[in-house]
């Protein structure tokens, strides 16, 4: 995979937070209090536009998309938000987490054709989706500070693991701490490619990350900022 301009083996997957129909700015994973996005890269706070401005911004080949009413209320994803972005970005590839816990949401929401699930460790109950999936799926190995959210299977077994697992940090989301280094080489395991989600505040954290052997890095602050330009970063390498 690469972002989409010929950087191969590294790729930046910008970030989009959904709720109530809108783009959100997240700060630390405390979602409750998560407010409508205000960035130079798009009028408003409509998921098309902002999708539209993160692409210009840093043109990548996967967008994700975190559905936080699906994931803190349980309600199904935002399929008209979904659709929006998808008519935005033609050919965009989409990483969609909306809290998918069960077998018939997963297979409802596959088929609408809008992307890939993201299989949240904190909404999982065991390992059984996650394994039955395969590589239809990504994981996300979601944790908060020093706490492991979901199954400690799925944490500790990288044989359970599809071939795309996320590494999010919800601590570290907005807080522009940098990623947590040591925690994500300890996450690398054959045939995985990992991807830090929390953390990045410019192209000195994508090196840095590259040098450890991570696959890529999701990213929506930096890019927002300013602090992650894509005519300034260069080579992550």
């Amino acid at each position: 995979m690469n972002d989409g301009i010929g950087r191969p083996g590294f790729a930046v997957i910008p970030v989009l937070d959904l709720r109530g129909g809108r783009v959100v700015r997240a700060r630390r994973g405390e979602r409750s209090s998560y407010a409508p996005i205000e960035t130079p890269l798009a009028k408003g706070s409509e998921p098309a536009a902002v999708a539209r401005g993160l692409l210009d911004a840093w043109p990548a080949e996967t967008l994700y998309v975190a559905d936080l009413d699906a994931i803190m209320d349980g309600a199904g994803p935002d399929l008209a938000a979904l659709e929006a972005i998808a008519r935005a970005c033609p050919g965009i590839n989409l990483w969609v987490d909306a809290g998918f816990a069960e077998q018939a949401g997963i297979a409802a929401f596959l088929a609408t054709g809008f992307g890939r699930p993201v299989i949240g460790s904190e909404s999982q109950t065991d390992a059984g989706l996650v394994v039955g999936l395969g590589d239809r799926a990504v994981l996300s190995l979601d944790t908060r500070g020093a706490e492991r959210l979901g199954p400690d299977a799925l944490h500790d077994d990288p044989s359970l693991w599809p071939p795309d697992v996320i590494a999010m940090t919800l601590a570290r989301v907005g807080a522009g701490a940098g990623p947590d280094l040591d925690a994500l080489r300890a996450l690398r395991a054959p045939g995985r490619r990992v991807y830090a989600a929390g953390g990045v505040r410019g192209p000195d954290d994508l090196r840095a990350l590259r040098a450890a052997g991570i696959a890529g890095a999701l990213v929506a602050s930096a890019l927002h900022d300013g602090t992650l330009q894509y005519a300034e970063a260069g080579d992550p390498a």
